[in-house]
């Protein structure tokens, strides 16, 4: 099975399930997990993973949590995306 393209391979598949041997739907759903474990996560030179990994321990976050929290500021600070604007008027019970 050459095929990179996944998503198409297990279609197929699941369309001609009869015709697969077991050897090569074993196969299939080891690429397929493989695929969904890796999906979620970027990876980073050596010294940025560092970096991640101490700021989320500071944070109390996870690696991931806090990719998207350094992403989200980054984009409202460029004004990609809209600030979160405080409400100047309401109380602050002492904080500000």
């Amino acid at each position: 099975m050459a095929s990179t393209d996944t998503p198409a391979v297990l279609e197929d598949a699941a369309d001609r399930i009869a015709d697969f041997s077991l050897a090569d739907l074993q196969v299939m759903l080891r690429r397929a997990a493989l695929l969904l474990r890796n999906s979620g996560s970027i990876a980073f030179e050596d010294d940025i993973e560092e970096a991640l990994r101490d700021l989320a321990g500071e944070f109390g976050k996870t690696r991931n949590d806090t990719v998207r929290f350094i992403v989200r500021e980054w984009m409202e600070k460029n004004t990609y995306l809209p600030v979160h604007e405080l409400d100047e008027d309401g109380e602050v019970d002492g904080n500000a």
